[in-house]
Parts: C-alpha cells; sequence; structure tokens
C-alpha cells in the first residue's frame, strides 16, 4: 500500500510539473516576451565582439561544391556598431579594404538611423581619451578599432548582428502558442513553447491590405500574398525561454510541409529550418549565440543541401586607456 501511495503521489507531481499553464496567463507572459526581446543589446554601452559568416554547399552523395568563410570584429565607432572585416577564407583583409568597407557600412547604419528618427547620424567627437578594442586572435586592426570615450550606443535602430538573430520577426499573436513542458538546457529549467504563426510572413498581406484601404483596384490576387498565407499554415516555431527575465534562449523554426511552392516538379524542397541560440556574456545580458540556416532540395540529380551560420564570439567590455591626441 505504501509503494502505491508513493507511486500515486510521484504521478501526481509529474503531472503538476508538466500542466499546461492556462491560455490566457500563456498569452500574457508571450506577449512580454516579444515586448523584452530587444532590450539586451543596449545594456552595456561599449562592448566589441567578433563574428564568423559560413556557408556551405554540398551536392549529392554529400560532396561538397562551394563554401565561403568570412571572419568580422564589431565595434563602436561614432555610437553606431560597425562590422569591420578581419579574413575572407582565411586571407587577412588589406588595410584598404578594411577601412572602406567601415566607412561603406557606417555611412549606411547613419542614413537608416536618419531615416527612421529624422535626425542625422553624424556625431561631433571630441575629447582625448580613447577607448581600444582588446586585442586578440580575429580581432580588427588597432588602428581602425580605437573608439572615443564618447562613442557610446547612439543608434536607436537595433544593429545588424541583433537583427540577424531575429530575423524571424514574432509577432504577439494572441492565442497561437502552446505550452510544452519545462526543459533544462545548460542548467537554466527554460519553458518550452510552440508557436503556430497565422502572420510570421505577412510583408505582402500588410501592403495588400494598406492599399486595399487606399482604394486600389488590383489590391487583389497578390501570389506573393497567397504565397505567405500558406508558409503560415505550414510553419512552426519552437522557443525555448527563460521566464523569470522572459527572455527567448532558443527558438528552432521548422517549415513541415513546403510541397505548394511554386516549381515542385522541377525542384522539391525537402527540409527548411533555422535555429538561433542566445548567450549570456554579461550579468543579466543576452545577447547571440549563433544562428543556422539549413535546406535541403531534391533534383533530377539528386539531393544538395546548403548550411548557413553566424557565431558570435569573444563578448568583451572596451577597455580605456588614455592617448595624447
Amino acid at each position: 500500500m505504501p509503494k502505491r501511495l508513493l507511486a500515486v503521489m510521484a504521478m501526481a507531481v509529474a503531472y503538476g510539473a508538466a500542466a499546461p499553464i492556462a491560455q490566457n496567463d500563456l498569452d500574457v507572459f508571450m506577449k512580454n516576451v516579444v515586448a523584452k526581446r530587444d532590450d539586451n543589446w543596449k545594456k552595456f554601452q561599449q562592448y566589441v565582439l567578433d563574428e564568423r559568416e559560413q556557408i556551405e554547399v554540398r551536392g549529392p552523395g554529400k560532396v561538397p561544391i562551394w563554401g565561403d568563410r568570412r571572419d568580422y570584429t564589431w565595434y563602436l565607432r561614432d555610437g553606431f556598431f560597425v562590422r569591420s572585416p578581419v579574413k575572407s577564407n582565411g586571407v587577412a583583409v588589406s588595410e584598404d579594404d578594411r577601412r572602406t568597407y567601415e566607412d561603406e557600412f557606417l555611412d549606411r547604419e547613419k542614413a537608416l538611423e536618419e531615416r527612421r528618427t529624422g535626425k542625422s547620424g553624424s556625431v561631433s567627437i571630441g575629447g582625448g581619451i580613447r577607448v581600444e578594442h582588446p586585442r586578440g586572435p580575429g580581432s580588427a586592426p588597432e588602428t581602425g578599432a580605437a573608439m572615443d570615450a564618447q562613442s557610446l550606443i547612439r543608434q536607436s535602430r537595433e544593429p545588424q548582428f541583433i537583427s540577424s538573430a531575429y530575423f524571424l520577426r514574432f509577432k504577439f499573436e494572441e492565442g497561437k502558442y502552446a505550452f510544452v513542458g519545462r526543459e533544462t538546457v545548460d542548467g537554466r529549467e527554460l519553458l518550452k513553447v510552440e508557436y503556430y504563426p497565422s502572420s510570421l510572413f505577412s510583408h505582402e498581406q500588410d501592403s495588400r491590405a494598406k492599399r486595399r484601404a487606399q482604394g486600389d483596384k488590383n489590391s487583389e490576387g497578390n501570389y506573393d500574398a497567397t504565397l505567405e498565407q500558406m508558409m503560415n499554415k505550414v510553419s512552426l516555431v519552437t522557443l525555448w525561454i527563460e521566464p523569470s527575465a522572459h527572455q527567448i534562449v532558443k527558438y528552432v523554426f521548422d517549415n513541415v510541409n513546403v510541397d505548394f511552392l511554386p516549381a515542385a516538379w522541377l525542384v522539391r524542397l525537402t527540409d527548411l529550418r533555422a535555429t538561433m541560440n542566445m548567450t549570456q556574456p554579461f550579468p543579466d545580458v543576452w545577447l547571440p549565440k549563433d544562428v543556422e540556416v539549413y535546406f535541403s532540395a531534391m533534383l533530377a540529380l539528386g539531393e544538395i543541401d546548403a548550411r548557413y551560420s553566424l557565431d558570435y564570439q569573444n563578448y568583451k567590455l572596451a577597455t580605456a586607456t588614455a592617448r595624447i591626441k
């Protein structure tokens, strides 16, 4: 009898641990998760990181067809995060090419900021204290990595290494979430939530609705909008969330069935998925760790697959050093 009682109690505890969250509470929780998604990158005003971008294409039999690998360093310049090229397929980028890339990147970021805020992205630089990029393997040359002490984060638009991690722009959609359970990942107990989107892909649908509201007679029958609706119907996003911080720690995107895509008679997409992981390089600050997108397709010659990845490493706080100018 005691053994049966213990068994019943164990089952009750297990059920309680996995008991589903009420849908209303889950919607409130996910609304907070989506709202707080972009808070982290501004918590520290001066930090740097390294990035590796890699793509690999394989043919039938997993034979490599083509690949490319590039290394970058991110640092603050004039108040904007700037992506600085370091190596291309293992070969160091020349000083002139690096400076040209940085200047063009910064000009684009300032132009985007100006369009977003209506204010000029230019920043007045002054003072005699400069902040140096921590030198290390893969770091940008010191001459281009120096940052003014007044060069705190000024951009309001998220930097590219943040937007790349959240390339799936989740929107809060009431009633589209399901609590799956709890999982321990890297020593943290996370909530596992499945998201069944209806407007994850909605750019063309939103544009069509706007044109319809403006009386555009050609707003109907938009093929791209119909394709987006189909993509939403077959997509599944699984989220792992740190509950106390309302932080997405990981997500996996799956297109369950994509046979509706055009030219299926010529190319049949057999797999499409994307994964993103976050890391905590500083206390209570979550930033991207890696992103991977994978797809495979069946052609007449056999199956091909492609893998695209971004790895973010070596997050460091910038160190201030005195320098006479």
